[in-house]
């Protein structure tokens, strides 16, 4: 007879990146009372950093941090305490990160299952994909001439079979960040594929625990009221329940800090249309999402919707695509924002004769950044600021020849002598220029992907849901009229006074979320907060539209800016490749609000 379905667990989250830190796992396990641990390591260029390893070495292309950083230490704790632990730590080498595992079990005098999730890497299918005359998502670009990976964005299922199997431990290859977490619901609480609204919510829980302590503090706009506790921060825990619903929270007596706007900035990192956040297992829609304060450091989330998925898997191919090489010097005194840019245009045009004569082509994109002086705001910066006496002069570019980059280095510091007074460097030597990775994302029928699960290599029965392949997801958006704003006189604040941010990469696009810190501050931030101004403000960064978002439930704003970082994180040579800053950046936007409120928003 079938066990029945448990009330609740627990699930930590561990790792939001491959290098995030080892104290998270152990905190997790010795403190954290859970029943599961969960691993995100893997972005698109560490798939490519872990291909160019498995190309060198038959045993490598995984991350060695999960087997011997975390799993060798704690691996009789994990087996005592029963806690099952799943990792997309396979990267490309699935049955080296198994195997290795597995050495570290035997050593420990454990005995673990481990299942594995096969199928996502499609690198050895390259001749049946150039054959489908696939296209770049976004771009419409041709496919790539060499590749350096190829992989499908797998989704929870495979990971839940695996844990049905009776798997200890599920190693995946590469999967979206939120199945980790999404996969034990599925498995304790016997989700079905079509349990639309219980998949939102359970991926919702997994993209709040997908990047660690961001969701407990962590990159958090209002930092001073949790930097006390960065030195033991603690890692997200959450609590979910059959119903759907989740508490995110975090071991005792740790730092960091759980609230509504700490919960909801992570809520929108990294996500596009929150009515259509598409995963391989269900269409989410956030934008009824609510978030109620449940205790001290206790957040519960529910509202999450969810609609059938899509008939196709997003697919990540990384390609090698020239060179780039970034030159750094400090300059202090009178003037030191003039002298840095002068200096910078001096080097760039002595180089651009140089490669001129030498028969190469210029250079592709060229970034210009003195730091210090408000670089990333651009057009945005404050006219009214005192001209600092100390920046940094960041002259970063791209060229197909090595040589040419190199060229560049060379005379960056060649001409210490020949330009501007009070100049020094920053590193010993000349910078190097290095092999960059573009990101090419398509779709492909989720029927081309064959997936295997396996316990302790030995195959497991799977069959993945297939929507009808003639099927359309419908996008309904949430109708909100401009309300009146509060009559009288008004004046301006910065938008901080009024609410938090958050922003991310979304390929060569980037997002800021916004969330009012009151829901009376709402309409005010919506009746500034214009697409045309968000766009305007970033004009030196966005080159494509700037969409808005409406997400009523957490009184909250997605902008979603195309072509906005220079060709992506992999690639470009801006100073922010990622947009980590682009929240914070318009937080200093001027709001008009009325100025009745000037009292309460003085701290701004």
């Amino acid at each position: 007879m079938a066990s029945e379905p448990k009330k609740s667990i627990r699930i930590g989250g561990a790792s939001g990146y491959w290098g995030d830190s080892n104290a998270a796992p152990a905190q997790l396990v010795d403190r954290g009372d859970i029943d599961y641990l969960v691993f995100d390591y893997l972005a698109e260029v560490t798939m490519a950093i872990l291909a160019k390893l498995k190309s060198r070495k038959e045993d490598q292309g995984y991350a060695h941090d999960f087997v011997f950083g975390v799993m060798k230490p704690l691996i009789r704790k994990i087996a005592d305490k029963k806690i099952k632990v799943i990792a997309n730590a396979g990267g490309v080498n699935l049955e080296a990160c198994r195997k290795a595992l597995e050495q570290v079990c035997k050593e420990a005098g454990v005995t673990l299952k481990i299942g594995t999730v096969e199928g996502d890497n499609l690198l050895d299918r390259e001749e049946e994909l150039r054959a489908l005359d696939i296209r770049e998502m976004q771009s419409g670009a041709a496919f790539p001439a060499k590749l350096m990976s190829v992989n499908a964005y797998l989704g929870a299922f495979p990971i839940a079979a695996a844990l049905d199997a009776g798997a200890d431990i599920v190693l995946t290859g590469r999967c979206v960040d939120s199945a980790v977490s999404l996969a034990p619901l599925i498995h304790e609480f016997k989700w079905k594929p079509t349990d639309y609204d219980l998949l939102a919510q359970g991926s919702l829980c997994g993209h709040l625990l997908e990047c660690g302590a961001q969701v407990t503090g962590g990159n958090f706009t209002d930092w001073r009221d949790v930097e006390a506790g960065w030195e033991d921060v603690g890692w997200p825990v959450a609590e979910c329940f059959a119903d759907g619903a989740f508490i995110v929270t975090k071991p005792e007596d740790t730092g960091g800090a759980v609230t509504p706007l700490t919960v909801a900035e992570q809520m929108l990192y990294e996500i596009g249309d929150p009515a259509a956040y598409i995963l391989p297992d269900v269409v989410c829609d956030f934008t009824g999402v609510t978030m109620v304060q449940d205790g001290k450091d206790r957040v519960r989330v529910d509202g999450a919707k969810g609609r059938m998925p899509t008939r196709t898997y997003k697919v990540s191919a990384t390609w090698p695509g020239g060179f780039r090489l970034v030159s750094s010097s400090v300059f202090a005194g009178y003037d030191a924002p003039a002298k840095a840019r002068r200096v910078a245009e001096a080097v760039l045009n002595r180089v651009g004769k140089m490669l001129k004569e030498a028969g190469l082509p210029p250079f592709g994109d060229v970034a210009i950044d003195v730091i210090g002086d408000e670089a990333l705001y651009g057009g945005s910066a404050d006219p009214r600021r005192t001209p600092p006496r100390e920046v940094v002069l960041r002259l970063a570019v791209q060229h197909a020849r090595p040589e040419a980059c190199e060229l560049l280095a060379k005379e960056s510091v060649g001409t210490a002598l020949a330009t501007s007074t009070g100049r020094c460097g920053i590193d010993a030597g000349r910078p190097s220029a290095s092999p960059m990775v573009r990101l090419f994302s398509f779709l492909i029928d989720k029927a081309f992907v064959k997936i295997a699960v396996k316990i302790d290599g030995a195959d497991v029965s799977f069959a993945p849901f297939l929507p009808p392949a003639d099927h359309k997801d419908v996008v309904v958006h949430p109708t909100v009229p401009d309300a009146a704003l509060p009559p009288g006189r008004r004046i301006e604040t910065p938008l901080i006074a009024l609410a938090v941010a958050r922003s991310g990469d979304k390929g060569n696009g980037s997002n800021v979320g916004v969330i009012a810190r009151k829901p009376e501050y709402w309409p005010v931030i919506r009746a500034s907060l214009t697409s045309d101004a968000v766009k305007a403000y970033f004009a030196h960064y966005v080159k494509g539209e700037v969409e808005r978002f409406d997400l009523p439930g957490t009184h909250a704003l997605n902008f979603l800016m195309h072509e906005s970082l220079g060709g992506g994180g992999t690639s470009s040579v801006r100073l922010d490749t990622q947009a980590k800053t682009f929240g914070q950046l318009l937080l200093s936007i001027p709001v008009s609000v009325p100025e009745a409120w000037s009292n309460e928003l003085a701290a701004y």
